[in-house]
Protein backbone atom coordinates (compact mmCIF):
# COMPACT_ATOMS: atom_id res chain seq x y z
CA UNK A 1 0.00 0.00 0.00
CA UNK A 2 1.15 3.77 -1.01
CA UNK A 3 1.09 6.75 1.16
CA UNK A 4 -2.11 8.06 2.28
CA UNK A 5 -3.69 11.48 3.83
CA UNK A 6 -1.53 14.53 2.87
CA UNK A 7 0.33 15.10 -0.65
CA UNK A 8 2.00 17.72 1.21
CA UNK A 9 2.91 16.08 4.91
CA UNK A 10 4.23 18.30 7.49
CA UNK A 11 4.21 14.41 9.67
CA UNK A 12 4.71 11.44 8.29
CA UNK A 13 3.68 8.13 10.85
CA UNK A 14 5.35 5.24 9.63
CA UNK A 15 4.03 1.80 10.41
CA UNK A 16 5.91 -1.26 9.92
CA UNK A 17 4.22 -3.66 7.84
CA UNK A 18 0.02 -3.55 7.09
CA UNK A 19 -1.60 -6.60 8.75
CA UNK A 20 -3.63 -9.46 7.27
CA UNK A 21 -6.63 -7.44 7.69
CA UNK A 22 -5.22 -3.93 6.77
CA UNK A 23 -3.97 -6.17 3.49
CA UNK A 24 -7.07 -7.52 3.06
CA UNK A 25 -9.23 -4.27 3.49
CA UNK A 26 -6.73 -2.38 1.31
CA UNK A 27 -6.77 0.26 4.82
CA UNK A 28 -4.54 0.84 6.88
CA UNK A 29 -4.95 -0.13 10.42
CA UNK A 30 -8.18 -1.77 9.86
CA UNK A 31 -7.55 -4.93 12.49
CA UNK A 32 -10.79 -3.98 14.84
CA UNK A 33 -8.27 -4.41 18.20
CA UNK A 34 -5.88 -1.97 16.65
CA UNK A 35 -5.63 1.41 18.54
CA UNK A 36 -4.10 3.56 15.86
CA UNK A 37 -7.11 5.48 14.98
CA UNK A 38 -8.05 6.04 18.45
CA UNK A 39 -4.08 7.08 20.00
CA UNK A 40 -3.93 9.43 16.75
CA UNK A 41 -7.38 10.79 17.48
CA UNK A 42 -6.52 11.86 20.63
CA UNK A 43 -3.83 12.99 19.96
CA UNK A 44 -4.84 15.99 17.49
CA UNK A 45 -8.53 15.92 19.13
CA UNK A 46 -10.66 14.25 16.38
CA UNK A 47 -12.20 11.06 17.06
CA UNK A 48 -11.21 9.85 14.18
CA UNK A 49 -11.83 5.97 15.23
CA UNK A 50 -15.89 6.83 14.75
CA UNK A 51 -15.44 8.30 11.04
CA UNK A 52 -15.29 6.73 8.05
CA UNK A 53 -12.13 5.75 6.35
CA UNK A 54 -12.50 8.00 3.45
CA UNK A 55 -13.17 11.06 5.92
CA UNK A 56 -10.34 9.95 8.50
CA UNK A 57 -8.31 10.67 5.72
CA UNK A 58 -9.43 14.05 4.44
CA UNK A 59 -9.06 14.63 8.05
CA UNK A 60 -5.52 13.81 8.16
CA UNK A 61 -4.67 15.84 4.92
CA UNK A 62 -6.20 18.70 6.61
CA UNK A 63 -3.68 18.35 9.55
CA UNK A 64 -0.56 17.96 7.06
CA UNK A 65 -0.27 14.42 8.60
CA UNK A 66 0.78 11.23 5.87
CA UNK A 67 0.43 7.70 7.03
CA UNK A 68 3.29 4.90 5.06
CA UNK A 69 5.05 1.72 6.18
CA UNK A 70 8.85 1.35 6.59
CA UNK A 71 8.89 -2.08 4.76
CA UNK A 72 7.59 -2.21 0.88
CA UNK A 73 8.02 -6.28 1.21
CA UNK A 74 8.53 -9.55 3.37
CA UNK A 75 7.69 -12.30 4.26
CA UNK A 76 5.83 -12.98 6.99
CA UNK A 77 3.60 -15.59 8.59
CA UNK A 78 0.39 -13.74 10.28
CA UNK A 79 0.64 -10.08 10.99
CA UNK A 80 2.99 -9.70 14.08
CA UNK A 81 6.29 -7.56 13.22
CA UNK A 82 8.69 -10.12 14.60
CA UNK A 83 7.71 -12.56 12.07
CA UNK A 84 9.03 -10.02 9.43
CA UNK A 85 11.92 -11.99 7.34
CA UNK A 86 14.11 -10.32 4.39
CA UNK A 87 12.44 -6.92 4.37
CA UNK A 88 13.05 -4.15 1.80
CA UNK A 89 12.61 -0.86 3.03
CA UNK A 90 10.05 1.48 1.05
CA UNK A 91 11.38 4.69 -0.50
CA UNK A 92 11.85 6.34 1.98
CA UNK A 93 14.57 8.78 1.22
CA UNK A 94 13.05 9.63 -2.07
CA UNK A 95 9.51 10.72 0.35
CA UNK A 96 11.62 12.60 2.33
CA UNK A 97 13.45 14.33 -0.68
CA UNK A 98 10.36 15.17 -2.55
CA UNK A 99 8.37 16.53 0.49
CA UNK A 100 10.13 19.42 1.80
CA UNK A 101 7.58 20.70 4.52
CA UNK A 102 7.86 17.44 6.20
CA UNK A 103 9.39 18.14 9.65
CA UNK A 104 8.91 15.11 11.59
CA UNK A 105 8.87 11.01 11.18
CA UNK A 106 6.85 9.24 14.02
CA UNK A 107 7.15 5.35 14.30
CA UNK A 108 4.75 3.15 15.14
CA UNK A 109 6.86 0.58 17.28
CA UNK A 110 10.28 -0.71 17.38
CA UNK A 111 10.23 -2.41 14.29
CA UNK A 112 8.90 0.60 12.16
CA UNK A 113 11.84 2.51 14.36
CA UNK A 114 14.34 0.50 13.95
CA UNK A 115 13.97 -0.07 10.01
CA UNK A 116 13.15 4.16 9.61
CA UNK A 117 15.43 5.26 11.45
CA UNK A 118 18.40 3.26 9.77
CA UNK A 119 17.06 4.25 6.43
CA UNK A 120 16.68 8.20 7.08
CA UNK A 121 19.88 8.33 9.08
CA UNK A 122 21.47 11.13 6.60
CA UNK A 123 17.91 13.33 7.25
CA UNK A 124 19.46 15.03 10.38
CA UNK A 125 17.13 17.65 10.15
CA UNK A 126 13.51 15.96 10.65
CA UNK A 127 12.77 14.98 14.16
CA UNK A 128 12.46 11.36 14.46
CA UNK A 129 9.71 10.10 17.23
CA UNK A 130 9.21 6.63 18.19
CA UNK A 131 6.28 5.87 19.48
CA UNK A 132 4.74 2.59 21.36
CA UNK A 133 3.03 0.25 19.01
CA UNK A 134 -0.64 0.82 18.60
CA UNK A 135 -0.96 -2.90 18.06
CA UNK A 136 -3.33 -4.65 20.24
CA UNK A 137 0.24 -7.06 20.92
CA UNK A 138 1.76 -4.42 22.60
CA UNK A 139 0.06 -4.87 25.86
CA UNK A 140 0.56 -1.49 27.49
CA UNK A 141 -1.72 0.40 28.97
CA UNK A 142 -3.90 2.15 26.57
CA UNK A 143 -3.58 5.47 28.95
CA UNK A 144 0.63 4.92 28.88
CA UNK A 145 -0.04 4.80 25.40
CA UNK A 146 -1.95 8.10 24.82
CA UNK A 147 0.24 10.03 26.73
CA UNK A 148 3.56 8.89 24.54
CA UNK A 149 1.18 9.48 21.51
CA UNK A 150 0.41 13.16 22.50
CA UNK A 151 3.18 14.43 21.44
CA UNK A 152 2.23 14.57 18.12
CA UNK A 153 -0.10 17.45 18.72
CA UNK A 154 2.50 19.95 17.77
CA UNK A 155 3.67 18.48 14.54
CA UNK A 156 -0.56 18.67 14.06
CA UNK A 157 -1.10 22.24 14.66
CA UNK A 158 -2.72 21.29 18.47
CA UNK A 159 -1.31 23.06 21.30
CA UNK A 160 -2.56 21.90 24.36
CA UNK A 161 -6.66 20.47 23.99
CA UNK A 162 -9.36 22.50 25.99
CA UNK A 163 -10.28 20.47 28.55
CA UNK A 164 -14.19 20.46 26.97
CA UNK A 165 -12.68 18.92 23.59
CA UNK A 166 -10.76 15.71 25.04
CA UNK A 167 -11.96 12.70 24.00
CA UNK A 168 -13.09 9.71 26.29
CA UNK A 169 -10.19 7.05 26.44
Amino acid sequence: MGPVGSQDARLLILGSLPGEASLAAQRYYAHPTNQFWRLLGLAITEDLAAMDYDVRLERLAAREIALWDVVAEARRQGSLDGAIRDATANRLVTYVASHPRLEAVAFNGKTAAAIGRRTLASHAGLTFIDLPSSSAALTRPFADKSQAWAVLRRHAGVAQPPESSKLPI
